[in-house]
């Protein structure tokens, strides 16, 4: 049974941890010192960070791991229900599943928080420390999510095909930092994010991105590569 002190130590970390999320998604990692997220927590042991993390690197460490963990958790419950209907049959609903779980991570449902445009920065900053963390362990549904899209795409030669897949994946971590920003504190341009369709034609977007046509310049090049 967790005592009084462990339950007050589990919420000062969870405040240290979103402090330094919302300040490292505005100005980076590199941006923002300790003594600038225990300050924004309103703590008064300046050394709380230190205490509960031991250094600045580990706290960075350990925001990866949460989102990460929680985005790969939803894709694959997502892919592992469609897969027990026999699916997904079509590259849509595989889109899908890689947008919606990246949307929606504050801790009331629907509600957005940091963490995309703390990864994005990130990715930015730090690309071989996000690396280091994922190692293949927190993108597993991602992953599969790219094996349904090269057996649903057969027409686009496999490397137009790769670099798609990048350019897709670099699109959407920056279109959802857009978004996540805009729900932020009611910033401007919400309202373009709420409108109805506005998810929807990003689903559209993307899939374009990825069977939009080929120019015969671009597959001549392929093929001589």
């Amino acid at each position: 049974m967790a005592t009084k002190s462990s339950l007050r130590g589990d919420a000062t970390r969870e405040v240290i941890k979103l402090a330094a999320r919302r300040l490292f998604a505005l100005r980076g990692v590199h941006g923002v010192t300790t003594r600038e997220i225990v300050a924004q927590t309103g703590q008064k042991n300046g050394g709380s960070l230190h205490y509960y993390f031991r250094t600045k690197d580990a706290l960075v460490r350990e925001l990866i791991v949460d989102g990460a963990r929680l985005i790969d958790d939803r894709r694959n419950q997502a892919l592992d229900a469609l897969e027990g209907e026999g699916g997904p049959t079509c590259l849509r609903d595989v889109i899908a599943i890689l947008v919606w779980p990246a949307a929606g991570l504050g801790e009331a449902p629907g509600e957005e928080d940091s963490y995309i445009r703390f990864i994005t920065n990130l990715g930015l900053q730090e690309r071989e420390l996000l690396d280091e963390v994922l190692a293949g362990r927190w993108n597993s549904g991602y992953q599969r999510c790219l094996d349904h899209i090269r057996r649903l795409v057969d027409h686009v030669p496999p490397t137009l095909l790769r670099q798609r897949l990048v350019f897709m994946s670099l699109g959407l971590r920056a279109i959802m930092a857009a978004r996540e920003a805009a729900l932020d504190h009611r910033r401007e341009h919400r309202h373009f994010w709420t409108a109805p369709e506005t998810m929807d034609n990003l689903l559209d977007t993307l899939e374009a991105m990825i069977v939009g046509p080929i120019s015969n310049e671009t597959a001549r090049k392929a093929l001589a590569g």
